[in-house]
């Protein structure tokens, strides 16, 4: 097939092509090259020489409609990725997700393509705060903690319907996405533009819902990506991973490589059309669990800095339920956590790692969002 990764340039997209040009396809990528994510606006080096390579912005209607051209399938992973800095870079984000997203779907309804399948790039984020279970009430969504039980450093959710302690416990695809941040609303926005525009135009369509990715080539030198970068950026520079509340907070990670495989298993299967699949590994882990795992593969003896504050929106659970795309799809994570945190640092041994963190937690808290 001839298949077109928007984003294919970046961490996941570029994994993704690989792996597409491995099997076979003829594949584009279309990417903008951000600065935040490409140091200096440059195609990095592990880009798939195999690939053709389109420099262009999803929010360029005739950009993209050319880069549709003879296209069987789309990987839309082209996006704005960071919570906190959704959270005043308010029109970019709305832009470059929601708007870039209905530039695709306007091609592929009222122009002449031979799409057969689209698969997006959803998010966890998007599911707020996590599932609990209640010994009285049994399964409920307490929602976001108040800022009044935060200042007491209260740091559990509690049952909305009878305030006992609860427990956290995996979410399931059919729960109510409750999102707290400008990038869970995009992220949640696009998911339901693709998969109601497919289901209208019987175009088979299908979102995955990405939790705590982690592995080579994830930019180390932002401070909106993902918290094992951030970590190990901070670890490379000598500075402690800052962690928030007491770090006990858990979140699902997985690798990359299985990400990509959950894609390649999408494309292919017939089940997938039309529906949302958690991708994740199905275990929590912790914050401050992680910042020392980080340290100790790195082979450094820093200590993560535990902060005892908050950040506005924080979630304090967060893992995924794996049974529908196990079922439907028969995906099964295979690396283990220990083995893909091994291969990260190996790469981020390789690599510059400006560490930015201190600067972007300044201008959040300037903000008012820490």
């Amino acid at each position: 097939m001839r298949v077109l990764v928007t984003g294919g340039a970046g961490f996941i997209g570029s994994f993704i092509t690989d792996r597409l040009v491995k099997l076979g396809h003829d594949v584009r990528i279309l990417d903008n090259l951000d600065p935040q994510v490409h140091a200096g606006g440059r195609l990095p080096k592990y880009i798939n020489k195999e690939a053709e390579f389109i420099k262009g912005d999803i929010r360029d209607y005739n950009a993209l409609k050319r880069s549709t051209k003879g296209i069987e399938a789309v990987f839309h992973f082209a996006a704005c990725v960071g919570v906190g800095q959704s959270q005043y870079l308010i029109k970019k984000y709305t832009d470059v997700t929601i708007g870039g997203t209905s530039n695709l779907l306007d091609i592929l309804v009222n122009t002449k393509n031979k799409v057969k399948k689209v698969i997006v790039a959803a998010s966890m984020s998007s599911y707020g705060e996590g599932l609990y279970r209640c010994g009285k009430c049994g399964d409920v969504r307490p929602g976001l903690r108040q800022e009044k039980q935060l200042k007491k450093k209260q740091w559990e959710p509690e049952c909305q319907n009878c305030d006992s302690v609860v427990k956290p416990v995996a979410i399931r695809e059919e729960h109510e996405q409750q999102c707290n941040s400008i990038y869970a609303i995009t992220k949640k926005v696009q998911e339901d533009m693709v998969l109601n525009i497919g289901r209208t135009y019987n175009i088979p369509t299908a979102s995955l819902r990405f939790f705590n990715v982690y592995g080579p080539r994830q930019a180390l030198s932002n401070p909106y990506t993902g918290v094992c970068a951030i970590f190990l950026s901070r670890i490379k520079n000598n500075h402690p991973p800052v962690v928030y509340e007491d770090g006990l907070q858990t979140r699902d990670f997985i690798s990359v490589h299985d990400v990509v495989e959950a894609n390649i298993l999408t494309m292919r299967s017939k089940k997938a059309d039309y529906q949302s699949f958690n991708v994740g590994s199905g275990s929590p882990l912790s914050i401050k669990g992680i910042a020392e795992v980080l340290s100790r593969l790195y082979g450094k003896s820093i200590k993560p800095q535990v902060t005892d504050q908050y950040r506005k929106g924080d979630v304090r659970h967060c893992f995924a339920d794996m049974g529908k795309i196990r079922r439907q799809l028969g995906f099964k994570p295979k690396v283990n956590f220990q083995d893909g945190m091994e291969e990260f640092i190996e790469w981020s041994k390789t690599e510059r790692a400006k560490d930015g963190f201190d600067k972007a937690r300044s201008e959040l808290t300037r903000r008012g969002l820490l």
